[in-house]
């Protein structure tokens, strides 16, 4: 049976749109998963977040790790922690220009916007939530866990810093993923200078030390499994993560940890903000 011009035309013109409709169906599918966020066990990126004065957050996605370390005692023992929750850290530590936003003043010793700011203390950090919380209608903002700081620190690695281990000639290089005693000129840098760990997240590894929300233990024999804070009462001692631009190598590792008094700032303490989902 022989078919006409015009409806040979019809049907190759139907089957032309169908390869078409099917071949962008796919290639939307296989674009939408390549975003579904993060977890213990990938490098994919979630969605980010920019609040009222230019604070960019991260999403990360509810997981399970393996927390602490055999190197130091107060990091032991290493245990399993499942966080149910996904929630936004801040991609940069806290700001200089970002705390006056906020607080109308900076404590700062080494001045500039785009410092992370320092010289304050856990007090006065929860006071800044305070006012941001307010600033924006919200109560979300908090100072992270030690848990989430060291699971988005880590960010899906078992090495003792989110890039590997340091190469004695060959990279990786930490100076590379942070300021430290040995490339800081003894003060702070601007935030976002060094290269992010594998989830975006930039000066995870020194610059200023980061505080957290938990009251200091001496080991992690009674910790939580799900990784939430620990809470000793407000005068407690705090947990301090990350190092500093003044810390040897060491203090940079991703399950290193350490306290301040929580009355008082140092000149290389600040800290990052969580965002709960």
């Amino acid at each position: 049976m022989r078919i006409g011009t015009k409806k040979a035309i019809a049907i190759l013109f139907i089957l032309l749109f169908a390869i078409s409709v099917t071949g962008c169906t796919s290639d939307d599918t296989a674009s939408g998963n390549g975003d579904v966020g993060l977890n213990a066990n990938s490098d994919n990126k979630g969605e980010e977040f920019t609040n009222s004065i230019g604070m960019g957050f991260q999403l990360i996605e509810a997981g399970t790790f393996n927390m602490g370390t055999a190197r130091y005692a107060y990091s032991q023992p290493i245990h399993e922690v499942r966080l149910r929750n996904s929630f936004y850290i801040g991609k940069h530590e806290v700001t200089q220009a970002q705390w006056e936003a906020v607080m109308g003043s900076n404590p700062s010793q080494t001045k500039g916007d785009d410092l992370p700011v320092e010289s304050v203390s856990w007090n006065d950090v929860q006071e800044f939530i305070d006012r941001l919380n307010e600033m924006e209608d919200t109560t979300k903002y908090r100072l992270p866990t030690e848990a989430e700081w060291e699971y988005a620190a880590k960010a899906g690695t078992t090495t003792s810093y989110s890039f590997g281990e340091i190469g004695a000639k060959e990279g990786p290089f930490l100076k590379d993923y942070a300021w430290y005693q040995a490339n800081s000129y003894d003060r702070t840098h601007e935030v976002g200078e060094k290269l992010p760990n594998p989830w975006g997240l930039y000066d995870m590894h020194g610059n200023v030390a980061e505080l957290m929300q938990d009251s200091w233990v001496d080991n992690y024999s009674g910790a939580k499994e799900d990784g939430s804070a620990v809470d000793k009462g407000e005068s407690s001692l705090r947990v301090v993560r990350g190092g500093s631009y003044s810390s040897k190598e060491n203090a940079l590792e991703s399950a290193y940890r350490t306290r301040v008094d929580p009355r008082d700032g140092n000149p290389n303490t600040g800290f990052r903000l969580v965002m709960d989902v």
